[in-house]
């Protein structure tokens, strides 16, 4: 799995001599004593960078602005692909000659931490405006209360809408709370229409509701992991899921990718689904005739107050043990996490900047702005190195279609609770 959601330019994640492309910026000053540059002439770092994380141009702003300010530092940007990346960091990582930053997908950091190849910048985090940072990005970074990944973009899903869908059952504005979602999505769900398409396998869309009622889908208690899905938090969430899920036709037994779910939104049928805002893309690209006609609000919490909970998904930035410039790694990670870079970033590429404080530059659109509004409650996954393999056996996904096909919720939960303990708990 990509451990980042694409946002609108369908993005929501390495040994030297790795065939990438990549872009070098020489400097032969060396900039006034005091300046940023000082003391770091003839300095060369090298930067990991996913594809399509950023726009040329982006980057280009980017290097310019620190060129000025590091006058002495050479910064050679090299892009990533994703397919095959989980095992070329791991190498670099182990290696003696690795990159002086990496963008990593947030969820990967506690495997990679786990190595012992990732530089603890733990002491950095007042410096970089760590209380500023967005709860759910930054959580992932920090493994055992030490701070080894920093946050540096997020996307989230919302809920994408059908305005004609809205204005046919005189729904005048999008719920803010879950019963009133409920409420609603039932009026829509009428005359041929479905309220709303919501695969019964959406488990990321479900783990914000256990996070809204409390719960957590498992938890680290005295160094042991348990399950999480048993609790009574976990089991309101999967009722609320349930009746939910009911007031629309999507299939039980696969998630939002089998059929793509915004094929079937496309259509024209569907009033609503839970989507990144990039959905909208492909959305208006199988239909063009829906173009201007989508809206967006968050997924709603259970009071008025508080959107619903989100999965965060996003990339940190890591600086290797093996880095030979440790410290000009820091000030490179310092101005990518930075205000400037963030604002500019959020307003190129729409993804949501990694500050609190930053939500409002997403204020001109309609999609970026219900996901900004979201990740003020953005939560991650369990934080462990084995996490990945939860997934990769479909845990979560298989027991919700156990629960609404008949399944007795608090059996299935117990059985995906033991199965989710054995995983985390197993040591290398």
């Amino acid at each position: 799995m990509r451990h980042r959601l694409r946002a609108v330019t369908a993005v929501l994640a390495l040994v030297a001599g790795l065939s990438a492309c990549g872009s070098s910026e020489p400097s032969s000053s060396s900039g006034p004593p005091g300046s940023a540059g000082a003391g770091q002439e003839g300095v060369n770092l090298t930067v990991w960078v996913m594809r399509d994380s950023f726009s040329d141009a982006l980057l280009d702003r980017f290097r310019t602005r620190y060129r000025a300010a590091h006058p002495g530092v050479t910064l050679d940007i090299q892009i990533q692909e994703w397919d095959g990346i989980g095992q070329r960091v791991t190498s670099a990582l182990a290696s003696n000659d690795a990159p002086d930053v990496i963008e990593v997908g947030n969820t990967q950091v506690a495997e990679y931490a786990a190595s012992g190849g990732v530089r603890d910048l733990t002491d950095k985090v007042a410096d970089l405006g760590g209380t500023d940072w967005l709860p759910g990005l930054a959580e992932p970074g920090k493994i055992e209360g030490r701070q080894y990944g920093i946050p540096w973009y997020a996307a989230n899903r919302v809920v994408v809408y059908n305005k004609d869908l809205f204005a046919k059952a005189r729904i005048t504005a999008p719920p803010k709370t879950r019963d009133e979602w409920l409420e609603i999505t039932a009026k829509l769900d009428k005359g041929g229409d479905q309220g709303i398409y919501l695969p019964g396998q959406n488990w990321y869309t479900f783990a914000g509701f256990v996070w809204d009622e409390g719960g957590d889908l498992a938890v680290n208690e005295g160094g042991t992991w348990k399950g999480g899905l048993a609790t009574p938090q976990a089991l309101a969430a999967v009722e609320f899921y349930r009746r939910l899920q009911a007031l629309g036709d999507g299939p039980k037994d696969s998630d939002e990718a089998r059929p793509p779910q915004a094929d079937v939104f496309a259509k024209g049928d569907v009033a609503q689904i839970v989507s990144a805002p990039g959905g909208a893309v492909a959305i208006e690209k199988a239909n063009p005739g829906l173009k201007g006609k989508l809206g967006f609000f968050p997924i709603p919490g259970k009071t008025a107050d508080k959107p619903g909970a989100v999965f965060t998904g996003g990339s940190d930035l890591v600086i290797p043990e093996a880095s030979k410039n440790p410290e000009a790694a820091y000030e490179v990670v310092k101005a990518l996490a930075g205000e400037e870079f963030q604002a500019d970033m959020a307003k190129e590429m729409s993804y949501v900047p990694n500050r609190v404080s930053l939500a409002g530059v997403l204020d001109g659109n309609e999609a970026t702005a219900a996901m900004a509004a979201g990740a003020a409650n953005g939560h991650a996954t369990p934080n462990s190195p084995n996490w990945a393999a939860v997934e990769a056996k479909n845990l979560i996904k298989e027991y919700m279609t156990r629960v609404l096909t008949g399944g007795t919720p608090a059996t299935e939960a117990a059985a995906v609770d033991r199965s989710i303990a054995e995983i985390l708990n197993t040591t290398s």
